[in-house]
């Protein structure tokens, strides 16, 4: 399993609408997509407008190529995008360790 991290910074006083728009766009557009496996959403305690998107997916193909690359890409950005304060970083991770 692979986990995508995104680190978004949103716009002033947008908070419940941007938490709406990411549930939104993950059950409409992100769960339908291959190798689909999870996610959690978490906001900054010290800069509430800052999120950690984690989504859990099969492969890293699955969403580098398979969502990244599909019409459901500008479908989800459609969404969450006009949030956005700047650009997301977006990196991908490998488990190496858990608590039992």
């Amino acid at each position: 399993m692979i986990l995508e991290l995104a680190d978004f910074s949103i716009l002033p006083n947008q908070n419940a609408a941007f938490e709406e728009a990411i549930k939104r766009g993950i059950k409409t557009v992100i769960a339908r997509s291959e190798g689909f496996e999870g996610f959690k959403l978490n906001r900054c305690i010290e800069n509430s407008e800052r999120y950690v998107l984690q989504i859990f997916w099969t492969t890293l193909e699955d969403h580098t190529v398979g969502f990244r690359e599909s019409p459901a890409f500008g479908q989800w950005r459609a969404i969450v995008g006009p949030f956005f304060a700047s650009p997301p970083v977006v990196q991908h991770f490998d488990l190496v360790a858990k608590s039992a």
